[in-house]
């Protein structure tokens, strides 16, 4: 990375060790903000390292943390993008695994919703969120898909009763991306503009939302039979839990 000038710190990703930092030089504060953030020097390689395995998402939350508390004390920062793509998500021998796309978020989009006048542009922001390939809806139904997969591979009462829960959760969520590509529809078609005297955004009150309710009796159960490392997993359900009438069969996964 070929830069007009050299920054105090330079992130970076290493190949085959992950997230990297470069220092400009040694001064005491920029070895202390990133050991606080856990980059550990490395003397043969002369960068900073993040512990081997360290996830995506707490790397790319570490690099942000760490830029702000740099950025706060007038240090310049300079990091290589590719640091935001994620790793590609397993798949199996044979099967084409996704293309690595970089993270959308959710937050910059609400954002973008109170700049914006139109309803074709607000059905171009929602197009985002539906896309098959990255969008919001289709990642949280394949994320519950396999924490479902992870619970049933655990071959437990437990586990398989919580994944055909999470499926079912999953079903939901497929419902929900086909109402809002509904009201994308909708949306796209509408020749309507915000009047030039309407309120901003900040100053309109969200609609309010049902209480969500609190954990039941039956939740409580299920938690106190769990299993842990300290309780063996084949107790005995709750009772709530044995009279109570099986779930939803898992769902077809939607075509992404």
């Amino acid at each position: 990375m070929n830069l007009p000038y050299e920054p105090d710190v330079a992130f970076g990703v290493h190949p085959d060790l992950g997230v990297a930092a470069a220092v400009a030089d040694n001064r005491p504060h920029l070895d202390e903000v990133l050991r606080k953030h856990h980059f550990r020097y490395s003397q043969d390689l002369d960068v900073y390292l993040l512990p081997e395995g360290t996830p995506h998402n707490p790397a790319v939350r570490t690099v942000a943390a760490a830029t702000r508390e740099f950025q706060d004390t007038d240090l310049t920062v300079a990091a290589d993008p590719r640091i935001m793509l994620p790793p590609p998500i397993p798949a199996p021998e044979g099967v084409t695994a996704r293309a690595i796309q970089p993270g959308q978020s959710l937050t910059a989009l609400t954002g973008e919703l109170h700049e914006l006048r139109r309803s074709a542009d607000v059905a171009e922001v929602l197009e985002q969120i539906l896309d098959e390939h990255h969008g919001a809806v289709g990642d949280l139904e394949e994320f519950i898909d396999t924490a479902a997969a992870w619970c049933e591979r655990l071959d437990t009462p437990n586990g398989r009763e919580l994944g055909q829960h999470l499926r079912t959760i999953a079903h939901h969520v497929a419902f929900l991306g086909d109402r809002l590509a509904d009201a994308q529809l909708d949306l796209s078609v509408m020749p309507d503009t915000t009047p030039q005297d309407a309120p901003p955004m900040a100053e309109v009150p969200l609609p309010s939302r049902h209480e969500v309710p609190s954990v039941t009796h039956t939740a409580r159960a299920r938690t106190a039979v769990a299993s842990s490392p300290n309780r063996p997993a084949d107790l005995p359900e709750a009772p709530e839990e044995a009279a109570r009438s099986p779930a939803a069969p898992p769902s077809p996964r939607r075509t992404r």
